[in-house]
C-alpha cells in the first residue's frame, strides 16, 4: 500500500549539487504471522520511505518505521516531523555533510530519532551513490563479507513458539530470539521447550521488553541454568541499578535495548556497568551516524554489540547489514529479519532471498537496493 508522496523543496536548478527536495511515501506489507511483543501487536509492517534529491539529479533513499507499540511514535507524527521541521532545515545544504545535518536536525527538533533516522539513511545512500562506494565503506570499511542474523519469534502459545524456533533452526539459523515478558514462570517453560527443540550449538535469547521486575530473579536464574545464553531488557528502561544487580547475580549475558536511545544513554550504561551487550537499533538512535558513535563507545568499553531491528522493510534493514559488517564489536547475531517476516516486501532486494541465517553484504554503491 502507498499514498501520494509529499515533496518539500526548492525550485529546480537551485544550488549545484545541494539538497533541493525531500519526499516521503508510505509503504507496507502484512506480517506472515501477527508480530506480538509484551507491549502490543502488529498485523502489518508499515514504513515511511524518504527520498533526498539534489540539484544535479542524484537521489538517496532511506526508510524509517515507527513501531508504535515499541517507540510510542506514530507514522503521522514521524511524517509531520520530517516534512514540517527536518526537511526544511536540510534544503539547500551539502548532502555530504552528514555530521552537519545531524547538528541542524537536533537544533530544530529535539528527539524524534525515528524521523531523523530516515533522513540519515537516505543521506548515506546518496553519499554512497555519489562516491561509487557501498555504505559500509563510508562507515570505515567491511570486516565481514556476510552478517549473521538471528530469527525472532513473536509471542504466541508455547507450542507455536517452540515449533517456529525449531523450523528456523532447521533452516540454518543458529541464534534464536524469543519474545517474553508477560509471565516469568511461563517464560521459563518456554526456554526449556525451545532449548529442547533447537540444536545444542544454537544460541538462545529471551527478550522480555521490560516485562519483569526484581522479583523475577529466581526464575531468571533457572532460565540461565536451562540453556539461555542472552537475556534482553528484562527490567524497565529506567532501572539501570536493577540491571547492575542482575549482572552480579546471573550467569547469563545481559543486553539492553529500551534503556538506550542515545549516545548519552550508552555512556551512562557503560559508566554504571549495567550491560554486557548493547542492542543498537538504527531507527531508535537516530540513524547510522549516531549508531556508529554508540558502537565506538561500546568498543572502548569492551562491550559487544547486536545490530537490532524495529523491525523494518528492506531499505532500513540493508542499512543494518552495512553497520553490522563495519562494526568490529558486532559479534552478537544481528536482527535482520523484517523482510523475512512479511509477505512480499516491496523494498527487499535479492540479498534477503532464501536466507539461511546469513546475509551477504552488498557491494554496490549506496545501500545496494533497487528502489
Amino acid at each position: 500500500m502507498s499514498v501520494a508522496s509529499h515533496p518539500v523543496g526548492l525550485p529546480a536548478g537551485t544550488g549545484a549539487g545541494l539538497i533541493t527536495a525531500i519526499k516521503t511515501r508510505v509503504v507496507s506489507a502484512p506480517y506472515r504471522r501477527p508480530f506480538q511483543i509484551s507491549s502490543g501487536i502488529s498485523t502489518e509492517l508499515v514504513s515511511l520511505l524518504v527520498e533526498i534529491h539534489t540539484a544535479d539529479g542524484a537521489v538517496g533513499i532511506g526508510e524509517t518505521s515507527p513501531m508504535t507499540a515499541y517507540t510510542g511514535e506514530t507514522l503521522a507524527g514521524v511524517r509531520a516531523a520530517i516534512e514540517d521541521h527536518l526537511a526544511p532545515a536540510l534544503i539547500g545544504r551539502d548532502p555530504l555533510d552528514r555530521t552537519g545535518a545531524h547538528l541542524v536536525m537536533d537544533a530544530v527538533l529535539r528527539g524524534q530519532h525515528v524521523a531523523k533516522s530516515g533522513l540519515d539513511i537516505a543521506l548515506y545512500d546518496l553519499a554512497g551513490r555519489l562516491s561509487g562506494w557501498p555504505v559500509h565503506a563510508l562507515l570505515g570499511g567491511s570486516i565481514r563479507d556476510r552478517v549473521q542474523t538471528s530469527w525472532v519469534v513473536g509471542l504466541g502459545t508455547l507450542d507455536e513458539m517452540a515449533a517456529e524456533a525449531a523450523e528456523y533452526a532447521d533452516k540454518g539459523f543458529r541464534h534464536l530470539k524469543v519474545k517474553g515478558g508477560q509471565d516469568p514462570a511461563k517464560d521459563l517453560e518456554l526456554i526449556r521447550a525451545v532449548r529442547a527443540a533447537i540444536p545444542a550449538n544454537a544460541e538462545l535469547c529471551l527478550d522480555a521488553n521490560e516485562g519483569y521486575d526484581a522479583a523475577a530473579l529466581p526464575v531468571l536464574a533457572k532460565m540461565a541454568a536451562s540453556g539461555l545464553t542472552l537475556l534482553e531488557q528484562p527490567l524497565p528502561r529506567w532501572d539501570l541499578a536493577g540491571f547492575v544487580r542482575l549482572r552480579e547475580r546471573l550467569d547469563v549475558r545481559l543486553m539492553v535495548d529500551e534503556s538506550m536511545h542515545s549516545l548519552q544513554d550508552a555512556l551512562e550504561i557503560v559508566r554504571r556497568g549495567a550491560a554486557d551487550v548493547l542492542n543498537i537499533k538504527i531507527l531508535k538512535v537516530g540513524g547510522l551516524h549516531r549508531a556508529l558513535q554508540i558502537a565506538n563507545v561500546a568498543e572502548a568499553a569492551g562491550l559487544a554489540v547486536k545490530v537490532g531491528s524495529m523491525p523494518e522493510l528492506g531499505v532500513a534493514t540493508l542499512a543494518a547489514v552495512h553497520l553490522a559488517a563495519a562494526v568490529p564489536g558486532a559479534t552478537v547475531a544481528a536482527d535482520l529479519v523484517g523482510p523475512l517476516m512479511v509477505h512480499e516486501d516491496p523494498l527487499a532486494p535479492t540479498v534477503f532471498a532464501a536466507c539461511d541465517g546469513w546475509i551477504d553484504v552488498p557491494t554496490r554503491p549506496g545501500l545496494g537496493h533497487d528502489v
